[in-house]
């Protein structure tokens, strides 16, 4: 074999294994808007609602349709769509986490062009789609793995939001399909024009807001028409239309409150299933504990969400044993979120300080955005992340 044969065949072996590797090809987006998709049906489905469709949905983006009506193609296609995790954390974690279809928020597991590190946020979380006028629907599905397009036709005209929405370029949406009505059980969207990326917020400080996304009525229906969730402590029933929140900054080993961080009141939360406006951002420091050496701390978050005629320090644990008629719920935000004997009386989800190694400091303490969302009886976590110094080896 002379030497040009040999290179032949050597290009010919290397084109082969690069044929051999699939390769996903992402179109560019020209001022693209970014767009983040949360689930929030969290209902019970019982003996009493068996013919009621099961919460696991499509969302469509510009669907072409039928003659029939039917889906046919869509422009964006978010499929899988389930019911959303406690805890949506400051990085796309859900990719390749599972071999179910089933995703807990979109982009979520969808391999789709995602959005870039804007005023030193991280949108690596949020999906990159066309700014303008877009038609969304989202359908009803077979809790199955079959692809969307794939369904009987049937099976495709299951639409229960249709709706006309406006994106603008560069902005950072977040969308959340509820149930408005408890009663009635009529189900649409929110969509949040976020603006944590826009506003002068301190790398020494940890921000959160608070949503009450509850349906009309859910607090006030029978208990035995709600969901049982029971790790959502004495939130489970809900909480009532307009609470008072306050914060206390605790040290690990219990209700062991930092001087100066105990029952702050932040403000109050207001259910609002409508409107999409945002609400104001709350902050702690994050070097709190006066014995931190401020690299890194280990400090939780107890959130407790009060009736305005309860006073926290009168009463700072609740009656767990009693009906607290959701006027008290509790939210320890704490390690990584699992359940802990002290609190039994909480909703568990992690701590809103991100801890990671980062530069020569492993770990290194981090401030974060973080937003809670109440929704029928449970809390919903989603932290994000500033851009963090890699690792020195």
């Amino acid at each position: 074999m002379n030497k040009k044969l040999t290179t032949l065949c050597l290009w010919g072996i290397l084109l082969a294994g690069l044929a051999a590797c699939s390769k996903v090809e992402y179109t560019e987006i020209e001022n693209p808007a970014y767009l983040r998709v949360f689930n929030n049906l969290n209902l019970r489905i019982g003996l009493e609602n068996k013919d009621e469709e099961k919460p696991f949905l499509t969302m469509l983006i510009d669907p072409v349709l039928d003659a029939d009506g039917t889906p046919v193609s869509a422009a964006i296609k978010g499929d899988f769509l389930d019911q959303r995790a406690p805890y949506a954390p400051p990085y796309p974690s859900h990719v390749g986490s599972s071999n179910s279809v089933n995703n807990p928020e979109y982009p979520g597991k969808e391999n789709v062009l995602v959005g870039p590190v804007l005023n030193g946020f991280d949108l690596s979380s949020w999906a990159q789609v066309p700014s303008g006028r877009h038609r969304v629907m989202f359908c009803y599905r077979p809790t199955n793995a079959v692809p969307f397009f794939s369904l009987e036709p049937q099976l495709r005209r299951k639409i229960v939001i249709d709706t006309v929405l406006e994106l603008g370029a560069r902005e950072v949406y977040t969308m959340h399909v509820l149930q408005r009505n408890f009663a009635t059980r009529k189900v649409g969207v929110i969509v949040r024009t976020e603006n944590f990326h826009k506003i002068a917020l301190s790398d020494s400080l940890v921000y959160v807001n608070f949503y009450n996304y509850s349906s009309e009525g859910f607090w006030q229906a029978d208990k035995s028409l709600k969901k049982n969730q029971f790790e959502s402590g004495m939130l489970k029933y809900g909480i009532r239309d307009q609470m008072n929140i306050f914060l206390t900054l605790c040290k690990p080993g219990g209700f062991n409150a930092i001087p100066g961080y105990k029952f702050i009141q932040l403000g109050s939360v207001t259910r609002d299933a409508a409107s999409g406006k945002v609400t104001p951002y709350f902050s702690f420091p994050l070097y709190a504990d006066p014995t931190s050496n401020h690299i890194s701390t280990d400090i939780w978050q107890r959130i407790s969400v009060l009736s305005p005629s309860i006073d926290p320090e009168r009463n700072p644990y609740g009656d767990v044993a009693a009906d607290t008629d959701c006027q008290y719920g509790v939210i320890a935000c704490i390690g990584n979120g699992s359940r802990t004997s002290f609190e039994q009386g909480a909703l568990h989800l992690p701590g809103m300080i991100v801890n990671i190694h980062s530069g020569v400091h492993n770990p290194r303490s981090f401030s974060t955005v973080n937003t809670i969302e109440i929704v029928n009886g449970n809390a919903y976590l989603t932290t994000i992340q500033r851009k963090y110094p890699p690792p020195v080896y």
